[in-house]
């Protein structure tokens, strides 16, 4: 028996990413480097801050994580559980961002990497343990 071929939901963009936080203020530092800016919130029964950015790319902190200094349980633990394991930001300037990133106190967690003949990225750790990384098409 062959399933029937449905239409693929219509899905136009990403709305958001959200992200596990601990700290409000303590986030916001990093990801105002990001060029990331708080638009609204907390709001919500789970508090929620929006951060937007000039490239149209929003960050939701859901700002519920309950320990500051508890590990990323899945990237941090031997066991590889599914899920999300990082968002890649697209940015022209890796070298330059390394440099501010160092210079703000995060230092690279990885990289730079090179992913094929036409991309490259270094990864940084939010506060949270959260993984970002800078990726650069060549």
């Amino acid at each position: 028996m062959i399933a029937r071929m449905e239409l693929p939901i219509p899905i136009s963009g990403l709305a958001h990413v959200g992200i596990r936080v601990h700290d409000l203020a303590r986030s916001l530092r990093f990801y105002e480097l990001l060029g990331f800016t708080k638009t609204a919130g907390p709001l919500g029964p789970e508090p929620v801050a929006i951060l937007d950015h000039p490239s149209g790319v929003e960050i939701n902190l859901v700002l519920n994580a309950p320990a500051a200094a508890d590990p990323n349980v899945l990237m941090d633990i031997d066991v590889k559980h599914p899920g999300f394991t990082h968002i890649a930001l697209l940015c022209a300037d890796l070298e330059g961002a390394t440099r501010q990133l160092a210079t703000a106190g995060f230092p690279l967690s990885g990289g730079p990497i090179q992913f094929g003949p036409h991309a490259r990225g270094i990864f940084v750790r939010d506060p949270d343990g959260n993984v970002i990384e800078l990726h650069q098409r060549t």
